[in-house]
C-alpha cells in the first residue's frame, strides 16, 4: 500500500475497518475492459464507506464504485481506487402492506428477488439478467420491455447516498429532489449510494409464449397490438432471414403451476459450444453469418413461420435471458412509432442495398454482423402517481434527469449486439456501429449509458438532453466539486472542456490486452501527458507492478483540497441527514462538522 495511504490510516485510529487489498486485476463482464486498480475496498458499513471517503480525500483519490461490472465499456475503469459493495447487500426492512423493501446497495437484483419471496413480493420488471447490483442497474438506467413499464429507476422509493464531504443524504421525490433526480441514474459520479427503498409487486409468475413470425408481419402489426397484446413483449430481430422471434407474456396467479419449455438448442453444451465456434469462424469468413443465423435460430426456434414455444414460470426468472458469450453490445432508444422506418432502413443497409434505400452514408460492401437485433420497449414518459405509504399524500413519479428514453410517449430501444468469440473482435464492429448510430441519431434516439456508443460525445449528448443535462451537472458540481467520483467517461459525454478538478482521474493509456479488450490506465490530478505508452509493450504481470495513481496536486501544486466548499454545497438541501456520528473526531473536523 502507497505510504501515503498508510500515514493518514494511522492518523485515523478510530476502530473502523479499512477492508482494501491490492494487486487486483479488474475487467468488464465481456472482458471488453481491462484496468488496475490500485486498491480493492470491500466495506461493510456505513461508517466504513466514509472512513474511505475520508481517506480518498486525504490522499487524492477517485473512488468509482463497481457492481457486477455487466456494462462493456469502460465506466467502470479506473487505476485508483474501485469499491465493492459486494458484502454491503442485506435487506433492511420489508413493509408488507406497502410491498416495499428498503435494501442495501451492493445486493444483487436476483438476492433481492429471492429474499422478497419469502415475504409474497417480487420486482415488477427486470432486463435480460439479474446479476446487478441495484445501484449499479439504476445508476445506469437499465431496463425491461413493456409499454406498461419504465426504467427500474421508476420503482425507487427513495435513497441514501454518501457524498464526497462524507454525509449520507436521504433524498426521494419530496425530499432534496434535484439531488434525486440527479441520483436516479447517476452514473456513478456522484457520490456512493447505499440504501434504497423500491416498490415491489405481489410474487406471480408468467405465461410465456414466443413464436417465430416474419418481419413484415411484425412491421404490419407494429402500430396495432403488437406491444400491447401483453404486459411484457419483446422481439429478436434475424436481419437475414427477414424474421424475428415475437416474445410475449403476462402474469398469472403464484399457484399457478410451472410449465418447462422444450431444451433450448444452445443452452446445451452441443448447441452453445457449436454455435461459439460458428461465430469464430466467422471472425475470419465473415460471408458465412447469414447460413449461422439460418442454422442456429433454426435448431433454436424452428425453420418454419408460426413454430411456437410457451412455458409458466416465475416472474422473478421468466423475464430473464442467457447473454451466452463476451459481447459488444450498442443500444439505443428512440420513439417507438420510428421503429419501422429505422428497422426497415437498417435492413436495407445490412442486405447491401443502394444508397437511396437506407440514406446511410457508410459503406456496407463486406459486412456482416451477428443476430439478432434485439428490439425491446418502455414508457416512462407516462405522469404516474404512487402512495409512497399508506396514508401519504399521491406523490408523482419525476423523470431521473439522464433519463435516455423518448421526452413523449413510449420508447423502442434497439440492440446492435456483437459477439465476441473465444475473446476475437468481429471485423465489422466499426463500419456496423459506425453506421448503426448515423441512423440511431437521425432517429432522434439516445445511447444507453452502459453500452459501447463509438462516434459521439458531449456536444452530441448536449444536443440530446439539453437543459436536464445541465441540471444534472450542476448537481454534480454542487456534491463533489473536487471530483472524488468523476473520471474520464464523465468528462468525455457529459461534462465536455478541457479543465479538470482536483480528484477528477483522466485516462492516460489504453492498448491492447493479451487476452482481448483493452488495458485502460488512468491519472488523478495533473500528471505528464502521454503517460502509459511505456507500459504498452509490458505484461500483465509487468503492469501490475508500474501501474500507480499519482498525486497530480502533489506533483504540480495544484489547488488544495477544500472540506468547506464541499461542505457549504449542502447549505442549499432541507432535511437532510448527515450520518456521522460513527466517524472519528477527527474526521469530523476535517469535514467542518461539530463533535458530539
Amino acid at each position: 500500500m502507497h505510504p501515503k495511504i498508510t500515514a493518514e490510516l494511522s492518523k485515523l485510529d478510530d476502530g473502523i475497518p479499512f477492508r482494501a487489498s491490492t494487486g487486483h486485476a479488474h475487467h468488464t463482464w465481456a472482458k471488453t475492459f481491462h484496468s488496475r486498480p490500485e486498491l480493492l475496498i470491500q466495506p461493510e458499513s456505513l461508517e466504513e464507506i466514509q472512513k474511505v471517503i475520508t481517506l480518498a480525500r486525504r490522499c487524492c483519490r477517485r473512488i468509482v464504485v463497481v457492481g457486477c461490472a455487466h456494462s462493456p465499456n469502460d465506466i467502470t475503469c479506473t487505476s485508483s481506487w474501485k469499491i465493492s459493495l459486494a458484502n454491503y447487500a442485506r435487506v433492511l426492512d420489508v413493509d408488507r402492506e406497502a410491498k416495499t423493501v428498503t435494501v442495501q446497495s451492493g445486493i444483487r437484483l436476483a438476492d433481492l428477488n429471492l429474499q422478497a419471496k419469502d415475504y409474497g413480493l417480487t420486482m415488477p420488471n427486470l432486463g435480460s439478467i439479474d446479476h446487478q447490483s441495484i445501484a449499479g442497474a439504476i445508476s445506469t438506467a437499465t431496463h425491461g420491455s413493456s409499454v406498461s413499464h419504465g426504467l427500474l429507476a421508476e420503482s425507487v422509493l427513495s435513497l441514501r447516498i454518501v457524498l464526497a464531504n462524507g454525509q449520507a443524504v436521504r433524498c426521494s421525490a419530496s425530499q432534496n429532489t434535484d439531488l434525486f433526480r440527479a441520483a436516479l441514474v447517476s452514473l456513478g459520479a456522484l457520490g456512493i449510494i447505499t440504501e434504497l427503498t423500491f416498490q415491489m409487486t405481489d410474487s406471480c409468475n408468467i405465461e410465456w409464449t414466443q413464436t417465430l413470425e416474419s418481419l413484415s408481419h411484425v412491421l404490419e402489426n407494429w402500430n396495432h397490438d403488437l406491444w400491447t397484446r401483453e404486459e411484457y413483449t419483446r422481439v429478436w430481430w434475424l436481419p437475414y432471414m427477414s424474421r424475428a422471434i415475437v416474445w410475449r407474456a403476462h402474469k398469472v396467479p403464484a399457484s399457478t403451476l410451472h410449465r418447462q419449455p422444450k431444451p433450448s438448442w444452445y443452452g446445451g453444451a452441443l448447441g452453445f459450444y457449436t454455435y461459439h465456434t460458428l461465430l469464430y469462424l466467422a471472425s475470419f469468413v465473415p460471408p458465412i453469418l447469414p447460413w449461422v443465423e439460418w442454422f442456429v435460430f433454426g435448431m433454436q426456434y424452428g425453420f418454419s413461420e408460426g413454430s411456437s414455444t410457451s412455458g409458466v414460470e416465475e416472474l422473478r426468472t421468466g423475464l430473464l435471458m442467457d447473454c451466452l458469450y463476451s459481447q459488444f453490445v450498442n443500444e439505443w432508444a428512440l420513439p417507438l412509432a420510428r421503429g419501422p422506418e429505422a428497422i426497415t432502413r437498417l435492413a436495407a443497409w445490412l442486405h447491401g442495398r443502394p444508397y437511396a434505400a437506407h440514406r446511410i452514408p457508410v459503406s456496407n460492401r463486406g459486412v456482416f454482423v451477428h443476430c439478432p437485433v434485439e428490439v425491446r420497449v418502455s414508457d416512462t414518459s407516462r405522469s404516474r402517481l404512487r402512495n409512497s405509504r399508506p396514508g401519504q399524500p399521491e406523490q408523482q413519479e419525476l423523470r431521473p434527469y439522464l433519463d435516455p428514453t423518448a421526452d413523449n410517449g413510449p420508447t423502442l430501444y434497439l440492440n446492435a449486439t456483437l459477439y465476441r468469440p473465444y475473446g476475437t473482435d468481429p471485423p465489422c464492429r466499426e463500419r456496423y456501429y459506425a453506421a448503426f448510430e448515423h441512423l440511431m441519431r437521425e432517429m432522434g434516439a439516445r445511447p444507453h449509458w452502459a453500452k459501447n456508443f463509438a462516434t459521439i460525445g458531449h456536444p452530441d449528448f448536449v444536443d440530446m438532453y439539453g437543459d436536464r443535462l445541465a441540471a444534472w451537472t450542476e448537481q454534480r458540481r454542487k456534491v463533489d466539486p473536487e471530483g472524488m467520483f468523476c473520471g474520464d467517461f464523465v468528462r468525455r459525454n457529459v461534462l465536455g472542456g478541457k479543465e479538470r478538478m482536483a480528484m477528477e482521474e483522466r485516462e492516460v493509456g489504453r492498448w491492447r490486452a493479451r487476452e482481448g479488450g483493452e488495458v485502460w490506465m488512468g491519472e488523478v490530478g495533473g500528471g505528464e501527458s502521454g503517460v502509459g505508452d511505456e507500459w504498452k509493450s509490458k505484461s500483465d504481470a509487468d503492469v501490475a507492478d508500474v501501474i500507480k495513481v499519482t498525486s497530480g496536486m502533489e506533483q504540480k501544486g495544484l489547488r488544495a483540497l477544500s472540506a468547506r466548499s464541499s461542505d457549504e454545497s449542502f447549505d442549499r438541501m432541507q432535511g437532510e441527514e448527515a450520518q456521522s456520528m460513527f466517524l472519528s473526531n477527527e474526521t469530523r473536523e476535517e469535514n467542518g462538522w461539530e463533535r458530539t
